[in-house]
């Protein structure tokens, strides 16, 4: 599994494009006996191994294949080799993980009964995603259960969450444009200053969480970008702002984007300036199904050298809440953080890497719940 992720890590490919990353998977799977192989869009992969005893569950184990357009920062020997793409999220060891389920397994398919369906996802990174296409495919169909696994940089290297409930957040992100009417710096009073406007802007949507949402709900509204402006002495016509926005629950989504938007429009039509909002709701919350989460979190007290410990719901988006939605399943987190390994950056950094120990602990509690479910 070390091989093979660090084989992935060295040749990452972006969302929609991850041609090679495909062939290698294709190429590993179709060397483990019994794995039936098949590509249900031109960069995805699925594997299917009919276990020989008898009639079964069926159950799905999902990994997303795709990197991230980031210019690593590592020195390891197997840095990414190509330019401004890196694994810097941890599916190149969710890839390896679910290859090396489908080995481990594949071994114990005699035992088995029922069916296991290996999913290789593409472009989890860049929404629409690829959660969708997939379902939309079919490879979910008539599927008791699905499963997958996240490396987290936020636990400890040797721990393990299911949560039963909530797991992930709605993800959705926003452009702002704020046009007002340039003019020498010198003069502001001849201008409508768009950076003023846009500096309240954001001040003001921060109220949003503390002032207008009940402190007991989760939000993030976050602006992370913020463009205008050229020169010390001329006052822009217009800047541009960016960010995102996390929810866990469908009313305090739709109520959050409408109150970024009043917000905007309040504040800039008392300055006299225009605005355009572009608003892109990103992928839903995700849930665990409760006894599919409890099947995992036994299965996960049994591995060797791990520790199961409670943890909430997280903020990130992924669009694992589609396989949630399309059958009962569950989204599992692995401890990765490590000072000996070196892992102590956080996910989507030019420097971040996981303890490749970690990788044992999250393939063990897959093999392990496929096997539960299918004895």
């Amino acid at each position: 599994m070390v091989e093979w992720r660090r084989h992935l890590h060295m040749y990452p490919e972006l969302s929609f494009e991850e041609h090679e990353t495909a062939r290698y998977i294709s190429d590993i799977l179709a060397g483990i006996p019994g794995v039936e192989v098949s590509r249900p869009t031109p960069t995805s992969v699925l594997g299917v191994l009919r276990c020989g005893g008898g009639p079964g569950a069926r159950v799905a184990l999902r990994a997303d294949i795709d990197a991230l357009p980031i210019d690593e920062e590592n020195d390891f020997c197997f840095r990414s080799q190509n330019a401004g793409v890196m694994h810097a999220c941890g599916h190149d060891g969710h890839t390896a993980m679910l290859l090396g389920a489908a080995s481990v397994l594949a071994t114990l398919s005699s035992q088995l009964r029922g069916e296991i369906r290996f999913v290789f996802q593409h472009a989890e990174e860049r929404p629409p995603g690829g959660a969708r296409e997939l379902v939309a495919a079919g490879v979910l169909k008539d599927v008791d259960m699905v499963i997958g696994c996240h490396l987290m940089s936020t636990l400890p290297f040797g721990q393990l969450a299911a949560p039963a409930g909530a797991c992930t957040a709605a993800a959705d992100t926003f452009t702002i444009t704020i046009t007002g009417s340039g003019g020498h710096g010198a003069f502001p009073h001849l201008s409508v200053d768009p950076i003023t406007i846009g500096a309240q802007v954001v001040t003001n949507l921060q109220q949003i969480v503390s002032r207008r949402t009940n402190p007991l709900t989760s939000v993030v509204v976050s602006v992370t970008q913020f463009h205008g402006g050229a020169s010390d002495t001329v006052i822009p016509d217009r800047v541009r702002l960016g960010g995102t926005v996390r929810t866990f629950d469908a009313e305090i989504r739709e109520q959050t984007r409408a109150a970024i938007e009043q917000t905007i429009a309040g504040i800039v039509s008392a300055h006299g300036a225009h605005y355009e909002l572009d608003y892109l709701s990103g992928y839903d919350a995700g849930s665990n199904d409760p006894q599919v989460a409890g099947l995992v979190t036994r299965c996960a007290r049994q591995v060797h050298g791990a520790e199961l410990v409670e943890m909430g719901p997280l903020p990130a988006g992924d669009d694992m809440t589609y396989f949630l939605q399309a059958a009962p399943g569950a989204y599992f987190f692995v401890g990765t953080r490590s000072d000996e390994a070196g892992s102590t950056h956080p996910h989507h950094h030019p420097r971040f890497t996981i303890d490749e120990r970690s990788l044992q602990h999250g393939t063990e509690t897959l093999v392990r719940t496929a096997v539960t479910a299918l004895v």
